[in-house]
């Protein structure tokens, strides 16, 4: 959503070789793979962020392992 933004960063260059040698294999930008990359790093850390959150909410209602098992029918 909305205009994209510039956004510059240094790379080590192992990396930029990586990226380049990708590219050019799948005739996609380097630019495509950063952005795939960070979203989906991105999204790791916010489901982790999520759980730690309910980890710690001492009112969350939490399962056994059988509870679990039981509630999705294994």
């Amino acid at each position: 959503p909305g205009k994209p933004a510039n956004f510059s960063m240094i790379l080590p260059p192992e990396i930029i070789s990586r990226l380049e040698q990708l590219s050019k294999a799948t005739k996609r930008s380097k630019a495509y793979y950063v952005k795939e990359a960070l979203l989906t790093y991105l999204e790791d850390l916010e489901d982790g962020y999520l759980a730690l959150q309910r980890l710690n909410d001492k009112n969350e209602k939490y399962l056994s392992h059988e509870e679990a098992k039981k509630y999705l029918g294994l």
